[in-house]
């Protein structure tokens, strides 16, 4: 009896894991191990909201620091480097005080393009045009959150995306 639930646990064990993701579940990192380092210069802004590309650039440098096994360097130093540029913001009532007129809710939505190149060979790893996403703000009382808490909340949003990307393809 103990035998056999040896056997079926060592089984399990080695038949659950591979160091191939399309194997199977794997315990390997989903980020490439070939690159090293990244750099991350100031996102580009072509729309009219204004300190957003810096929100956004920080906010990435940090999820890169946080998720990856990347190192952030200058460019000069670095294996890869991540571009990007905002292309236009919007911004959408979703509801309005029946009593004031105000908008109660407001989403913010940024579209913007980015790449991941390859400093060493020159290649494009991984980019994406009109890549969106979008947060919610509430403007009105009792919250009376500012523009600056959606573009907070957007540029969060935006680079726990991007780094999304920069896994590993399956």
């Amino acid at each position: 009896m103990i035998r056999i639930l040896i056997l079926t646990f060592l089984f399990a064990i080695l038949t659950s894991c591979s160091n191939d993701p399309t194997m199977g579940y794997s315990s390997s990192s989903l980020y490439a191990s070939k690159f090293k380092s990244v750099s991350v210069p100031i996102f580009q802004n072509n729309s009219t909201a204004r300190e957003l590309e810096f929100m956004l650039t920080d906010a990435v440098i940090k999820e890169i620091e946080a998720r990856t096994p990347y190192q952030i360097l200058k460019e000069q130093q670095a294996d890869t480097l991540l571009t990007g540029t905002i292309s236009s913001v919007k911004l959408q009532t979703i509801s309005q005080s029946r009593i004031t007129g105000l908008d109660n809710e407001v989403m913010i939505t940024v579209i913007i393009d980015f790449e991941w190149l390859d400093l060493l060979n020159g290649g494009r790893i991984v980019g994406r045009k009109n890549f969106s996403s979008s947060a919610l703000f509430i403007p009105s009382q009792p919250s009376s959150e500012p523009i600056e808490m959606g573009q907070f909340a957007i540029a969060q949003q935006l680079s726990s995306d991007i780094v999304d990307q920069m896994q590993s393809s399956w």
